[in-house]
């Protein structure tokens, strides 16, 4: 196994200084206290005492003790000459002119501080250490070489060689890993290792192997396609390897392993030795048999959306044609109708005068017709939907015999439904009178049940199909075994699990274990401010009561647009001018430089695996990714880094979703460390909103919607902004699913440095039931509502007096809900905090259209008071309405510098499965990210410039100021790079490679080549 993982700045790093230490660092590693002087007293001689001091400080904050007095920075030899009266520090040119002197020295340091040598059983323990972390995950080994080093010199011990400690890494990584490859080889019996083996060779009917096929996944969505990914699960499902082998193992390297062999080549797989490919082939099995159910889920679930629509698309045709019919016998109805109201009419002569205008007989047609074209109120198209019978009899039996369904309590009508179809189905009778009737709603009544009072074979496959799916996505019914469709329940802290993390959850959330006590929290802090705004709504100019309608509501005045002062547009010119415009591959680099975002790619299987000018290969994958024009025109040959086998070779084996994911943190945490950053915000606040993009490929994770795709499918980037700019999360939707169920996710499971603790969305992210969640979780919830004053304000004391707010505070909250449920919340909250089940998951199961649970319609009941506690601060407080307005605004302002970056192929995502859209749109993010930091360094150093020439600064232009441009100029027309540098307060530009002098000069050469600029990004506007 490799062990030259190091990168160039853990090597200079490594027991040595990079620069001068901070104010902070001086104080924590070389202030000298009394006992420190009395010990260096000892020594004679200001040179030996001045020596045997820096020697001390250096062990304490290098973790060894250095031979070249010479690389000690000025600063720290001054610190430490001043703490002892030494005035001239030349005399250290004495110290350790004798070898001797420095390890006797050593020695002392190491006796009297209590410093050990690299020794048992310090390596013991360190290896055992490290073997842990290598066991349970995949961590790099450039992190393993930090946290052994941090271990170290926490421990006091001397830092042994780099070599010494990268081999002993690599000895741990090879250990855990060949354990791995042993205990997964150990699990097929022999028979099936022969199955597996089988993996590698073709098909009958087709040249690839059957694994190349079962890699592939359903792109479709029809009948066929849905029992083709049946067929594909039933296939690994057959080899009869079962997840339950796998609980003692790890899941992430598990689930990296699996995903090493869904990118690797069959023809890789064959050369590796027997143990190695036997386990890669039994995670690969074990990991897609589990997402082959998925994608026929997804199938299924896509394929039933589609008949309902195409049902109702034919439904409307059927009334636009019978309109003309309809309106007809409606005036002809109305005609005869109006005789009725005639006072002179007789009642005894209204019949026959009627019949003498209409005859009896075209009376009675016109009734007939119009029942039979009439829709009514509550019409679903369900007629429309027994039509396509046809279509569904091709991929039920498949449904039926192959699928095991499981439920909970309010979806055992559904199973019960589901059983019976699955015995009754293959018969050929045309009525199923015995049939459960609980699912037969009363809008497909008619459709099910015949005039005969017969269950028709047709009406009853389609309600229970339509059932089925409502069951399905509020996990009523599920299936164990997937990881989408299965129960959220089951993976809520439970039993023991939750009994021993009970207290700890309570104490973490802010949340006491007396429901009454939270409750009569609650009650006052709603009693309270009801009272603090009817109080001041009178003084208040933007809200006013109206009861015009037919019930009461607010209405409030929208915001005024806030005034540019010239100020602000002066300083805006002033640091346009002095920003550059920069090519993006430049700017990556640039960034990577900065912050080591590249350090985070890391093999998918060979975690040590690193070649020259990996950093390149990266940025240039990352480019083509985000801006959507694929890798051809990055491709250089004459460049190592950039060579078509390179660039393929990086983008298979580096750029997946867990490597974006920490890049992005890097660059996350590197933006909240500046302080222009700081004073846009502190990272406590975000957005969320989503972008839309058109897929035309066949996916099966693509849905429609006219408004934003046309005649075409697409999906949702649903990205979460910070108050600095930064994107810290993103979640790929299928068409334009419900907000609100995956509002929560971004701020549970972002894995950067920001703790974001009030998100933003549009009202589409809103519901009763997520104010309740977030309220249990501790976060506050801040939409825009679309019509706020429209909304229901809830009350939890029926008699207090809210003076004018008393007509609006309609709604009567039920505390005794969430006295019954409240253990039970606390222990959801908690699961979601833990991660044990996500979040997005849990909320459609808890979103149940009839019927809800006590648990839900408890966490709809203290959402209901967090909503109108936050809508009594939204028309209160007119700043807290516009800074949800900023908010959203920065969320849509970096939508427009993604769209803009993502400028190939239309800006339509052309990837068939959902890795590859999350792995695209995760590098999209990741880059956009990469433009925002290099901005916000840039206005800094511009900022910093301006205050040295003697401009004065106002604080709140400052804060208006954005590192974001609206993509308004086109790339093409940048002026050519140049990177700027600030010498001594003076903006100047020079080449890059003066700037970046450790890049590849080959590809800086090839960069400044005329008609070889990628794509330019401009800075702020």
């Amino acid at each position: 196994m490799p062990v030259d993982f190091l990168t160039t700045e853990q090597v200079e790093s490594y027991g040595r200084f990079t620069g001068e230490p901070d104010e902070l660092q001086l104080a924590r590693y070389f202030h000298l206290d009394e006992a420190d002087k009395e010990f260096i007293g000892k020594s004679r001689g200001d040179h030996n005492r001045l020596g045997i001091a820096l020697q001390i400080g250096c062990v304490r904050f290098l973790g060894t003790f250095l031979t070249d007095m010479n690389h000690i920075p000025s600063g720290v030899r001054h610190f430490t000459a001043r703490q002892l009266g030494i005035r001239d520090i030349t005399v250290l040119a004495e110290y350790g002119q004798r070898e001797n002197t420095r390890r006797e020295h050593a020695a002392l340091i190491r006796q009297h501080y209590q410093y050990r040598e690299f020794a048992w059983p310090w390596t013991f323990r360190l290896t055992r250490l490290l073997y842990t972390r290598s066991w349970i995950s995949n961590e790099r080994p450039g992190l393993l070489f930090d946290l052994a080093t941090g271990w170290l010199m926490q421990h006091r011990i001397i830092l042994p060689g780099a070599t010494t400690l990268t081999r002993l890494i690599s000895e741990v990584r090879e250990k855990a890993t060949l354990r791995l490859w042993n205990k997964l080889a150990l699990i097929p019996s022999a028979e099936q290792r022969s199955q597996l083996e089988m993996l590698l060779g073709p098909t009958d009917c087709s040249r690839l192997s059957l694994l190349e096929s079962l890699k592939k996944g359903p792109v479709t969505i029809s009948g066929p396609a849905f029992n083709e990914a049946i067929e594909r699960w039933k296939t690994l499902n057959d080899f009869g390897l079962h997840a339950e082998n796998l609980s003692t193992l790890p899941a992430v390297r598990l689930k990296n392993l699996a995903r090493y062999a869904g990118m690797t080549s069959v023809f890789n797989i064959a050369r590796m030795s027997p143990q190695k490919r036997m386990a890669v082939l039994v995670a690969f099995v074990l990991a897609w048999e589990t997402l082959a159910l998925d994608d026929a889920l997804d199938v299924l679930d896509a394929m039933l959306a589609v008949i309902i629509r195409d049902a109702r698309k034919i439904g409307q045709k059927k009334r636009l044609r019978s309109l003309k019919d309809l309106d007809k016998s409606a005036l002809a109805l109305a005609s005869a109708c109006s005789y009725l109201l005639k006072e002179e009419t007789p009642d005894e002569s209204i019949r026959a005068e009627v019949f003498s205008y209409i005859p009896r007989q075209k009376l009675a047609e016109i009734i007939t017709l119009v029942r039979e074209i009439a829709r009514p109120s509550d019409d679903n198209f369900h007629d429309e939907m027994v039509e396509q019978y046809g279509r569904v009899r091709r991929f039920l039996p498949h449904l039926l015999n192959t699928v095991k369904f499981s439920s909970a309590p309010a979806g055992v009508t559904t199973l019960n439904a589901c059983d019976y179809l699955s015995r009754e189905f293959s018969s050929r009778r045309q009525f199923f009178d015995d049939a459960p009737t609980e699912i037969i709603s009363q809008s497909w009544k008619r459709l099910v049940i015949n005039k005969e009072k017969h269950i028709t074979r047709r009406g009853y496959t389609l309600c229970f199909l339509s059932k089925l799916q409502d069951s399905l996505r509020r996990r009523d019914v599920y299936v164990t075994g997937s990881n989408r469709w299965g129960d959220p329940r089951a993976r809520l802290l439970q039993g023991a699990d939750w009994q021993a993390n009970r207290i700890k959850v309570y104490r973490s959330l802010g949340h006491p274990t007396d429901p009454q006590e939270a409750i009569k929290s609650l009650g006052h802090q709603l009693d309270s401010r009801y009272r603090q705004v009817a109080a001041r709504l009178g003084e208040n100019e933007a809200v006013e009561l109206d009861v015009s309608g037919p019930k009461p509501r607010l209405t409030i005045s929208p915001l005024a647009s806030l005034d540019e002062p010239d100020s602000l547009k002066r300083l805006s010119k002033m640091i346009s001018d002095l920003l550059p415009p920069v090519d993006l591959t430049e700017l990556l680099l640039e960034i990577n430089a900065h912050t080591g975002f590249a350090d985070e790619f890391f093999h998918a299987s060979e975690a040590s695996a690193r070649v020259d000018d990996l950093p390149v290969s990266i940025s240039a994958v990352l480019m083509a990714e985000a801006c959507n024009i694929g890798l051809e025109p990055l491709i250089r040959s004459n460049v190592p880094a950039l060579t078509r086998h390179r660039l393929n070779w990086t983008k298979a084996n580096y750029l997946r979703a867990e490597t974006i994911t920490s890049a992005n943190a890097r660059l996350v945490d590197f933006q909240a460390t500046l302080p222009l950053a700081q004073i846009w915000g502190g990272g406590e606040v975000a957005s969320a909103d989503g972008m839309r993009f058109v897929t035309p490929v066949r996916t099966i994770n693509a849905g429609p919607n006219r408004k934003y795709f046309g005649n075409n499918r697409g999906i949702t980037w649903y990205n979460f902004v910070s108050d600095q700019y930064s994107g810290f999360h993103g979640i790929v939707i299928p068409g334009t699913l419900r907000d609100s169920i995956f509002v929560l996710e971004g701020l549970l499971e972002q894995e950067t440095g920001l703790n974001p603790t009030e998100i933003m969305t549009d009202t589409a992210g809103a519901s009763d039931l997520v104010f309740g969640l977030f309220w249990l979780l501790g976060y506050q919830f801040s939409p825009r509502l679309a019509d706020a004053g429209a909304s229901v304000f809830w009350r939890m004391d029926h008699d207090a007096d809210y003076g004018v707010l008393n007509d609006i505070a309609r709604g009567q909250s039920d505390p005794r809900k969430i006295v019954l449920q409240w253990d039970e919340m606390i222990r959801t909250a908690g699961s979601l905090k833990l991660g044990k089940v996500q979040a997005s998951v849990l909320v459609r199961s808890l979103l149940k259209s009839e019927r809800p649970s006590g648990l839900t319609q408890a966490i709809i009941e203290v959402g209901r008071i967090n909503k109108t506690l936050y809508l009594l601060n939204y028309i209160d407080d007119e700043d807290y309405r516009r800074r949800i307005l900023t908010q959203l605004n920065r969320g849509e302002s970096r939508h427009a510098v993604a769209r803009a970056i993502c400028h190939g192929q239309k800006g339509e995502i052309r990837k068939r499965y959902t890795d590859g859209q999350e792995d695209q749109l995760g590098a999209l993010g990741l880059v956009t990210n990469a433009v925002v930091l290099w901005n916000t360094i840039y206005m800094q150093a511009a900022l910093d410039h301006l205050r040295a020439q003697g401009e004065t600064l106002n604080d709140e232009d400052i804060a208006r100021l954005s590192p974001l441009w609206g993509g308004k100029r086109e790339p093409q027309k940048i002026p050519p790079f140049r990177i700027v540098e600030f010498f001594g307060g003076v903006v100047r530009g020079m080449t890059t490679r003066q700037r970046l002098p450790h890049l590849s000069e080959a590809l800086w050469r090839d960069a400044e080549t005329p008609g070889n600029s990628a794509t330019p990004v401009p800075g702020p506007q």
